[in-house]
């Protein structure tokens, strides 16, 4: 595992969920403000389930910081479950006196099956609790530890949605973030974004859900994170981990992707070009297509990286399955969920990234405290304009 590294606890309608960051350097300014943000912008988007009107998503910093700076000791974050106040009975930590049914059918394509096959519970409640997208919530908050990191040496990530069902934007050239935060589907091209929400709301009506693409850009980052010397060390295969990690994802791809095997290598691969006297670097590439990483290295362009996310499993109207005791057919089990969570995706997205970059930024240019790690950047920085 790498410098910056974290670990998260807790269930969906448990009493809260619980982060640990390990390896963040001292003397970075954090706030609960910080992670508030991006707290919110996950709960937002069109489609999301009723949940997140009960849920007002705050992560408490319990350890690692004072003063509002980070000490380079854990940090540890902790965000309460407010609906947990109508699980207590089905989620109490102790014995109860009256155990709540057990739920036994499960539900295609979530972890229902595999996991109590796997754990032996016999109850599908353990798995379905802790494979909850809601955990996600928890790196959120992580994220935006990282993000605030990055942030420092002037790295900036964002998301958009690039379709959502058969509907598809438009690309438009540079993105307008601004219109991506305003937007109830974080899309830019206005005649997408009605079509996405008009076909979320079919979904809707008929129990079904939706997935989609969604795509982060990192703006940035300097060449020479990562490396090409062990598998384990390229960037582009710590990025695709950490994106596939999310819940629903089931694809990535990174630049043009999958696109590329239609096109011949001399269109492929982007030109190298000189750059002007005085600029950062010697040298820029023409075009992007390997979305900033070669041979597991950044090259210094963009890092743009595109997931794709399956409709949600849970269904207003549920799809066959067995129940696990009797071996009966039976109809998949429902709690409320969302019908479409692209846009959300895309900020867990985010702070999934955030975290691979932090890790690699740590990695090269290494301190104890963000004074020494900003030196020795600035000094690498200068090293390649000359």
């Amino acid at each position: 595992m790498g410098q910056f590294r974290f670990v998260t606890a807790g269930e969906s309608h448990g009493k809260g969920l619980v982060a640990v960051i390990e390896g963040m350097i001292s003397g970075l300014s954090i706030s609960e403000e910080n992670i508030a943000r991006d707290l919110k912008r996950r709960q937002a988007g069109y489609g999301r389930s009723p949940r997140m009107e009960i849920e007002q998503d705050r992560a408490e910093i319990v350890s690692g910081v004072r003063y509002g700076l980070t000490m380079g000791s854990p940090i540890s974050l902790l965000i309460w479950n407010r609906d947990w106040e109508n699980w207590q009975e089905t989620m109490n930590v102790a014995p109860v006196s009256k155990e709540v049914g057990p739920v036994t059918s499960p539900r295609p394509g979530h972890a229902d099956l595999a996991g109590v096959t796997k754990y032996g519970t016999g109850d599908i409640r353990p798995i379905l609790e802790r494979a909850s997208a809601r955990e996600t919530a928890a790196r959120v908050a992580v994220g935006a530890v990282a993000r605030r990191f990055l942030e420092e040496f002037g790295i900036a990530i964002h998301s958009h949605t690039i379709s959502i069902g058969n509907h598809r934007m438009k690309q438009s050239k540079p993105v307008d973030w601004q219109q991506v935060e305003n937007s109830a589907v974080r899309c830019t091209d206005a005649e997408a974004e009605k079509a996405m929400m008009a076909a979320i709301d079919e979904a809707k009506a008929k129990g079904d859900t939706l997935g989609g693409v969604f795509e982060l850009i990192a703006a940035g980052v300097p060449v020479g994170l990562g490396s090409h010397v062990q598998w384990y060390r390229r960037l582009d295969g710590q990025i695709a981990q950490a994106i596939m990690s999310i819940n629903a994802i089931k694809g990535v791809e990174i630049g043009t992707g999958f696109a590329l095997v239609n096109m011949k290598g001399s269109r492929v691969h982007d030109i190298i070009e000189p750059n002007s006297e005085g600029m950062a670097s010697q040298w820029h590439r023409a075009t992007n297509r390997a979305g900033g990483i070669e041979g597991g290295i950044s090259n210094g362009q963009p890092i743009v990286v595109r997931a794709a996310v399956k409709p949600i499993a849970t269904l207003g109207k549920p799809l066959p399955s067995v129940d696990i005791y009797s071996g009966k057919t039976t109809e998949a089990h429902y709690e409320r969920s969302d019908i479409c969570v692209v846009p959300a995706a895309g900020i867990i997205g985010e702070a999934m990234l955030a975290t691979v970059l932090t890790n690699v930024m740590l990695e090269k240019f290494g301190g104890d405290h963000l004074k020494e790690t900003l030196a020795n950047y600035h000094s690498y920085i200068s090293s390649l304009s000359s």
